[in-house]
Order: structure tokens, then C-alpha cells, then sequence
């Protein structure tokens, strides 16, 4: 990958003459905190949710594209024996597309899985409306590379292990009416292992790390400052490793955007920065 390739960013953001949103994979074990930065960053944008209605920031989770388990699989789910954690469990082509509708500014709805059945719920979806931020989260948003060629920012939240398992605990208790032995069994059989295997080794394609998650303002704020200059347009075009502003961005060309003829989103070039504490060379 040259430092000298030129590559085109998002268009200027003006209120009016958005074309496509920035979207920004967040990936992270199981309760590093993911969903906690993405609702920080969108807090100190001072922006809403951009579910069911035309505003500006949206968080969407990888979480909603389990695929539904058939009788089989429910029978092993409910015995702590199917691995939620492995990237079969998702629906990739689901989420791919999905992406790919969000990046061309289509309304999509967003899938609802209903995790004590094991199903998605067919009567209930949410709209997402076109805007001009979207997180997309998850512990495996960067296995798949047609997936994460999608993202313009990848962030990787990087939390202690005791403080994760903890969180699971707390949360599958109390969301999804887990017992503490089941879930203790489902961390150590599937969760650790999976992480180990396909969570773990996807850090090195973030462009930040953010160790201890949404405490970690420091990360949190340069991450913001840098939508910002989005939103307002003040990064117009990269090359050569610069910002339009003349000043040096800190990381190298790589896998970006371009418009093909017919207007839709192609994954081509982009810039990946590391601009935070923790962040690793590609």
C-alpha cells in the first residue's frame, strides 16, 4: 500500500448536499463497552438517534443479524451448546447488504432478534432513515474483509477481561433470563475461545484502539473532533497522506471509497488513522 496513492474521502457535509454517511465499525469482546462509545460519541456530538426519523447519528448492532436457529439449533442454545459467538452465527449476506443500502442513503429496516427465542421477530423492525453517521457494532464487524472494506473508521474498544465477563454475567442474567451457571458455561466452552480465535486477531485492521472503552475521553474526543470536521465539511479530499487542510494525517492509504457509474457506494481507497493511544500499524 503506497503513502503517494491518491484516494477521494466523503464529499463536503453540508446540510443539504450529504450523499453518503461515514460509517464507522466498532468492534471489541463481548461487554467491552462498544455500544457505551458509540452512545458517548453520539453524546458529545450532540446528536439523536437517527432510528425512526430523518436526524443525523444512528447505532446499529450486529446483534440483530443472528441468523434464527431452527428447532435443532434452539435445543442446543438452550443447553449452552450452539456458539452465538462464531461468524456462522450471523447473517453476513443480511449484513453486508444492509451496509451497502446504508452507505447508497436507502432507508433500510433493521432486522430485531429476540435472544430468550432465538428467532427474529417478524412483526417488529426498525427504520433507519438516511443520515450522516452510522456505528456499526459488534464483536465480529471486522472478521469478514467484504464487511469491513465497508467502514471509512474502524475503532476497536479494548477492555480488561475480568471487567468483560463480569458485564456479560450481569447482562444475560438480566436481559436475556439466563441462569449464572449457563452463562458461565457458554463464556468458557464458546465466548473465550471465540474471542481468542476470530475477535481478537481483527484488532490489527482498527484504525484506533480505545483501551478502557467509554472512560477513555481522550480517545473518545479526538474520535469526535474528526466527525466533526465531517459533518462541517472540513475534510474535503485526502491524498498523499494529507487532509485538505494541509495538515498530516497520522496513518497511511488505505482501502477507500469511490463512486462507480450507476452512483452506488464501491469500496476502493481509504485513509485509516491512528490517532489515539494503543492504535497498531496495519
Amino acid at each position: 500500500m503506497s503513502v503517494g496513492c491518491k484516494c477521494t474521502a466523503i464529499m463536503p457535509a453540508s446540510e443539504n448536499n450529504r450523499e453518503r454517511p461515514f460509517i464507522i465499525g466498532v468492534s471489541g469482546g463481548t461487554s467491552s463497552g462498544k455500544t457505551s462509545v458509540c452512545q458517548k460519541i453520539i453524546e458529545l456530538l450532540g446528536e439523536s438517534s437517527a432510528v425512526n426519523g430523518a436526524r443525523k447519528v444512528a447505532i446499529i448492532s450486529q446483534d440483530n443479524f443472528y441468523k434464527s436457529l431452527s428447532a435443532e439449533e434452539i435445543r442446543l442454545a438452550n443447553n449452552c451448546q450452539y456458539n452465538f459467538d462464531h461468524p456462522d452465527a450471523f447473517d453476513t449476506k443480511l449484513m453486508k447488504a444492509t451496509i451497502l443500502d446504508i452507505a447508497n442513503g436507502r432507508t433500510i429496516k433493521i432486522p430485531d432478534y429476540d435472544f430468550k427465542t432465538h428467532t427474529r421477530r417478524k412483526e417488529f423492525c426498525e427504520e433507519l432513515h438516511k443520515c450522516d453517521v452510522v456505528l456499526f457494532e459488534g464483536i465480529l464487524v471486522f472478521y469478514h474483509k467484504e464487511i469491513r472494506e465497508l467502514f471509512n473508521m474502524k475503532l476497536f474498544v479494548d477492555s480488561d477481561a475480568d471487567t468483560r465477563l463480569s458485564r456479560r454475567v450481569l447482562r444475560d442474567i438480566t436481559d436475556r433470563g439466563r441462569t449464572l451457571e449457563s452463562v458461565l458455561q457458554q463464556y468458557t466452552t464458546f465466548v473465550k475461545p471465540a474471542f481468542e480465535e476470530f475477535c481478537l486477531p481483527s484488532k490489527k485492521y482498527a484504525d484506533v484502539i480505545i483501551p478502557r472503552g467509554a472512560e477513555n475521553l481522550v480517545a473518545i474526543n479526538l474520535i469526535v473532533q474528526h466527525i466533526r470536521d465531517i459533518l462541517n465539511g472540513g475534510i474535503i479530499k485526502r491524498a498523499n497522506g494529507h487532509q485538505a487542510n494541509g495538515h498530516q494525517a497520522n496513518g497511511h492509504v488505505k482501502n477507500g471509497d469511490h463512486v462507480n457509474g450507476g452512483g452506488d457506494f464501491v469500496p476502493e481507497r481509504r485513509l485509516s488513522y491512528q490517532a489515539v493511544e494503543g492504535a497498531r500499524p496495519h
